[in-house]
């Protein structure tokens, strides 16, 4: 059987390539009180367009209201619990884009709120892609008849388009950046 969430389990592990990128910068942030903000900036564009705009796009347009239509509640069921988190994560790439422009010009003030912002980004999506992986993607595995999960397969593959792939090389771009380990001072 086709299993509909094959394709939004690699996006998870895309978009866990750019968590460890922001984990970085949040680690740069500590030890220097300064990061890589060209980076941070592409950062929090993959996360707006290919985790927000792709990936979540999936989840609520088209997995979410499937599973719905198999008897989940989207008031208190866990599509409910998984779309609040999604508007949280909004609010989390909102804040590091409003802090950004300050925090580049070395405001200690923005700098901090772009580090705590990427903080509560960062456990809110490790912690959403683990419920969706071990729990969520399981129940639908379950839940939604084969013909569903070949069309909704179907769907997601179609929304992997140019756009789709760009972002992709992004995040592989910015995890070789940050797993070069930096060049010996001397």
């Amino acid at each position: 059987m086709t299993d509909a969430t094959e394709v939004l389990r690699e996006e998870h592990r895309v978009i866990e390539m750019v968590l460890d990128c922001l984990a970085q910068m949040i680690a740069q942030i500590r030890d220097t009180g300064s990061t890589q903000w060209e980076a941070a900036q592409q950062a929090l564009e993959f996360f707006a367009q290919f985790a927000d705009q792709c990936h979540h796009h999936k989840e609520e347009d088209l997995l979410f209201p499937a599973l719905e239509e198999c008897g989940f509640s989207a008031q208190e069921g866990p599509t409910a619990v998984m779309r609040q988190e999604h508007e949280l994560g909004r609010k989390w790439i909102q804040a590091m884009r409003h802090a950004l422009p300050a925090a580049r010009q070395g405001n200690l003030e923005a700098v901090r709120a772009f580090r705590d912002a990427a903080v509560g980004y960062l456990y809110l999506l490790r912690e959403h892609i683990q419920k969706e992986d071990h729990c969520l993607f399981p129940m639908a595995r379950q839940a939604l008849p084969p013909q569903v999960h070949a069309q909704l397969h179907e769907q997601f593959r179609q929304c992997s388009s140019e756009e789709h792939q760009r972002w992709v090389q992004v995040a592989q771009e910015l995890h070789r950046q940050f797993s070069t380990p930096p060049e010996p001072q001397g």
